[in-house]
């Protein structure tokens, strides 16, 4: 693995896209369900990005699959679009346990890349309007900012818009 030891980057690394790892100090409690801001936004904070450019991985259920939405840090993941997006008829967000058993990644620190198995994934259309964009590396802490056309190849995700404003 690579010096920062994900699998994400190794994905990455391993497929010859260009990208760069940004790592931060994560604090303890910041997780929504702890009365935090969540983790993608503690990444726009430590790392003074936009908001709309850093992309939180949310794993849902569609009709009973496990898939994967990618949507800004700044917004929630809109689960009737991912459900047509996808195909199906209805999406819920996983159980926790589940998304981690299926990712091989900790809440906070799910990468779209190098999960565990292979998921189905959707990624919003506002990620089209950057030249790079930031998603985790693998690790609460860590972000890897490539181009959103070379993770839609990696992921051989679709594009869709997946994300509404809260």
């Amino acid at each position: 693995m690579s010096a920062q030891g994900t699998r994400a980057i190794d994905a990455a690394r391993r497929a010859g896209v260009p990208y760069t790892v940004h790592e931060y100090a994560h604090s303890r409690g910041v997780s929504q369900r702890e009365g935090g801001h969540g983790y993608a936004l503690e990444a726009v904070e430590a790392l003074g990005i936009d908001a709309a450019r850093v992309f939180k991985t949310i794993v849902v259920s569609v009709d009973g699959r496990l898939c994967i939405a990618i949507v800004p840090a700044d917004a929630e993941v809109d689960l009737g679009a991912v459900a047509d997006a996808m195909g199906g008829r209805r999406a819920v967000i996983a159980a926790p346990a589940d998304a981690e058993r299926a990712t091989g990644y900790v809440l906070g620190g799910i990468s779209p890349l190098g999960t565990r198995r292979p998921l189905r994934s959707v990624l919003d259309a506002s990620a089209s309007r950057f030249a790079t964009i930031h998603v985790s590396a693998g690790r609460r802490g860590l972000e890897i900012e490539l181009a959103a056309d070379d993770l839609v190849a990696l992921m051989k995700a679709s594009i869709a818009p997946v994300a509404r404003r809260a």
